[in-house]
C-alpha cells in the first residue's frame, strides 16, 4: 500500500505551523520540516516555494526581503494574524480528523 500523501492544503497548514514558531525563509523552512518529522516529511525544495507565494496571496504570511553577510539576500515570511486563525482552525480539524482516522485504524 502507499504512504499516507500531504495535499496542497495540509502542506500549508504545516508551513504555517513553523511559521508559527519564528520567521523563517524557504529552504529553511524545508530544513526545519524535515529535522521535526526525522524527514518522514520530505518534500523536493520547488514545492515549497509556489506554496509560500500561495499563501502570502492569501493574506496568511507576509514576506520581507533581508540581506545577510557574506550570502545572498533571503526572503524570509513571517505569520499574519490570519495566518494565525487559518492555523488555529486547521490544526483543530487536522486533530478531529487524525482521531476519527484513529478510531478507524487503531491508535
Amino acid at each position: 500500500m502507499n504512504d499516507p500523501r500531504l495535499d496542497r492544503g495540509d502542506f500549508g497548514l504545516l508551513l504555517l505551523g513553523l511559521l508559527a514558531d519564528r520567521p523563517m525563509y524557504g529552504y529553511e523552512l524545508l530544513a526545519e520540516l524535515r529535522a521535526r518529522t526525522e524527514s518522514v516529511i520530505d518534500l523536493p525544495e520547488g514545492t515549497v516555494y509556489p506554496a509560500l507565494r500561495r499563501l502570502e496571496r492569501d493574506g496568511l504570511i507576509a514576506g520581507r526581503w533581508q540581506d545577510a553577510a557574506g550570502a545572498p539576500r533571503r526572503r524570509y515570511y513571517d505569520l499574519t494574524a490570519e495566518g494565525a486563525q487559518s492555523l488555529a482552525d486547521g490544526a483543530a480539524a487536522w486533530r478531529k480528523f487524525a482521531s476519527a482516522a484513529d478510531a478507524i485504524l487503531g491508535s
